[in-house]
């Protein structure tokens, strides 16, 4: 009688883990889906162009979004080596370096200071911000135009 009274506890005690292994991954599944649903975009407007960006999971791309909520910021953004175009932000932001390869429409962090536009590709130890959706390099090239130009960030209504 006591080897069934402890046959029948092990199988109910693993008849609850099951259960409770499942409820933890049907959690985990809807946390996963919640995230993918809730990426933010922002917006860079040149002249009368709009650009959408995808922004990046991080800390910096956090930090930006807070400092979009108070006001969009605009900045002067110069050609630097013929792959990018850069700017300063006027503050500082968190860095997360990584070792990248850009590619056009990268929207880097560069020293946690100033925004970087990648119109072609530079390997170095940046911090991905985001990446410009349906652009062709070719397209952003000409979006960008040669010299100075004016670039204002502001956050997406549509999230």
């Amino acid at each position: 009688m006591k080897k069934y009274s402890i046959l029948i506890s092990i199988a109910l005690i693993f008849l609850m883990t099951m259960a409770c292994s499942g409820e933890n991954l049907d959690s985990l599944l809807d946390n996963t889906n919640d995230n993918e649903q809730n990426t933010t975009t922002m917006n860079i407007k040149i002249g009368d162009t709009i650009l959408k960006v995808t922004l990046a999971d991080n800390s910096s791309a956090e930090a930006l979004i807070n400092a979009l909520t108070e006001a969009p910021i605009t900045l002067e953004m110069r050609d630097y080596g013929n792959m990018e175009k850069v700017g300063s932000l006027g503050r500082s932001f968190p860095r997360n370096d990584e070792s990248i390869t850009t590619e056009a429409g990268d929207v880097i962090l560069y020293q946690g200071n100033a925004l970087v536009i990648y119109y072609a590709p530079n390997s170095w130890s940046f911090t991905r911000l985001g990446k410009i959706e349906n652009i062709t390099q070719s397209e952003l090239k000409k979006v960008l135009g040669a010299g100075n130009v004016t670039v204002t960030l502001s956050l997406s209504e549509d999230k």
